[in-house]
């Protein structure tokens, strides 16, 4: 069995996305980076009540000192709640099958793991380890899952039981045991092929390990970039009743992390939603809480958001038609695409104009790799989002003109909020936004009646109105304070 057990799952894992419009009171700038994110990860355990932060190994410079320095700088906090046992931080690689240019900054993340266990060590004076599970993403086979659990313990941990020399001392006798002798690796599954076969992958990678449980992250955001919004619900429940099935079948614990922003293009979680998320993935252990959600509400809203999550129960999934489901996925997808092709170049030119909230890139999409999308470069998610509420267009509503009567009656029954988060994107539509599509892809959402009542927001229409007429120009209009008053009218920048 693994040398350490998990005596607390996180419920509410503060994630570094950068989805918000406002900034935390503790930054001095609009965009976070270096120490600014050392004092968010102590604000959202201190203040939020946050019980897990993701800590982000890619696409920036890679502070492999957190440890240290959160139990340094906020001792006070970290001696009553324990780093490893009642807050914990997960950090997230590169996948070096993907992200060629950042593969070395996995092993340098991988080596400060022993280093950020001795500094705990030092500083609660007995074994506990801090850093004890990574997060994978684009994960696309057991293989790699394994290369980065067998990293570890083969050359990270294992190199301590060599000597330099025969007759020399060993490794450990010249610097110290290495621990932990294991580490929990998460693969984050984020593409339609891989999601379908989570189950399959993870019932792999366990078939030679003793564990106590294991975690499976779910992206919500990329999938519903890739394939529309209802494309990513549906394959994320026929995951969790996948991953449920083999948890029951292998009887190891398997706790899904789903992965969910606040557009209800992205998932839909804002300290207003909690009840809906909750009720629409029972399953799910913990969500992912992005910055949105910390920074866009006040904060005592958040406080009694993240305590209301934290109390619920892990429930059991939702049945689901995986035949139908799929059918439907595959339809309405298909359209999706072809209109998110046809609104490139809009996309491309509005995502010039949306701030970055981070000192960092975030990892490779996976859009660009679909042949079906003949080469179409796109933003990330949150900017792609952020685009097309600019213009008045919310992604929501994109492919759903391809639906009929009986799909929506069986989406009604899958997708449990799916007439909320119509509404709630609907109220952000302008109807001139259409005129960004050529004729026949446009006529149908044009003519089509949607299956919920809505009421425009009028002063979000009137920022979408004014950028739809500066599209128009041909001179370039900066449309940054566009972006950003549209943004604060949602709360969310996409």
């Amino acid at each position: 069995m693994s040398e350490f057990k998990r005596r607390h799952i996180p419920r509410c894992m503060s994630t570094q996305h950068p989805d918000n419009v406002n900034s935390p009171f503790f930054v001095q700038d609009t965009v976070l980076g270096g120490e600014d994110e050392i004092q968010e990860a102590y604000y959202v355990f201190s203040h939020l009540g946050c019980d897990e932060q993701m800590w982000d190994c890619e696409g920036k410079e890679v502070d492999n000192f957190v440890v240290k320095k959160l139990l340094t700088k906020y001792a006070h906090f970290f001696r009553e709640k324990v780093l490893g046992e009642d807050v914990f931080l997960t950090l997230r690689v590169p996948n070096p099958t993907v992200e060629k240019g950042e593969a070395k900054i996995l092993l340098e993340t991988l080596e400060s793991i022993p280093r950020s266990y001795d500094a705990a060590r030092l500083f609660y004076g007995r074994d506990v380890p801090p850093v004890f599970e990574v997060i994978l993403p684009m994960t696309a086979s057991s293989r790699s899952i394994d290369r980065i659990y067998r990293y570890y313990s083969d050359f990270v941990v294992g190199k301590q039981h060599r000597p330099f020399s025969e007759g020399d001392i060993t490794i450990a006798e010249w610097i110290g045991e290495f621990k932990p002798e294991r580490i929990n690796v998460i693969p984050l599954f984020e593409d339609q092929e891989r999601m379908l076969q989570a189950s399959a992958i993870v019932r792999d990678y366990l078939r030679d390990k003793e564990v106590d449980y294991q975690r499976v992250f779910l992206a919500r955001s990329d999938p519903a970039m890739n394939y529309g919004m209802i494309s990513a619900l549906l394959l994320n429940k026929i995951a969790l009743l996948d991953l449920h099935e083999l948890s029951t079948s292998i009887e190891v614990e398997i706790f899904p992390i789903i992965g969910i922003g606040s557009a209800p293009f992205r998932g839909g979680l804002n300290p207003r939603t909690t009840d809906r998320i909750f009720g629409e993935y029972p399953s799910v252990a913990t969500f992912t809480l992005q910055s949105s959600f910390k920074y866009d509400y006040p904060p005592e809203e958040v406080r009694q958001a993240v305590s209301s999550l934290r109390e619920k129960k892990i429930e059991s999934p939702q049945e689901v038609d995986r035949e139908r489901c799929l059918e439907l996925v595959d339809r309405y997808s298909r359209k999706y695409r072809q209109q998110v092709s046809a609104l490139a170049p809009v996309i491309n030119r509005i995502a010039r104009y949306v701030p970055s909230r981070r000192k960092r890139k975030l990892h490779i999409g996976l859009f660009g790799y679909s042949r079906e999308m003949d080469g179409v470069t796109l933003p990330r998610a949150i900017t792609f989002t952020a685009s097309l509420y600019t213009v008045g267009l919310p992604p929501e509503l994109l492919g759903l003109d391809v639906l009929n009567s009986a799909d929506f009656d069986f989406l009604k029954t899958v997708y449990l909020n799916f007439e909320e988060d119509l509404r709630d994107a609907l109220q952000f539509f302008n109807p001139g936004s259409l005129k960004l599509l050529p004729p026949d892809l446009s006529s149908p959402l044009g003519k089509m009646e949607f299956p919920v009542d809505y009421q425009v927001h009028s002063e979000h229409q009137e920022v979408t109105d004014y950028v739809l007429g500066a599209l128009d120009l041909k001179e370039q209009v900066d449309l940054s304070e566009e972006v950003l008053r549209a943004a604060n009218l949602r709360r969310f920048l996409g």
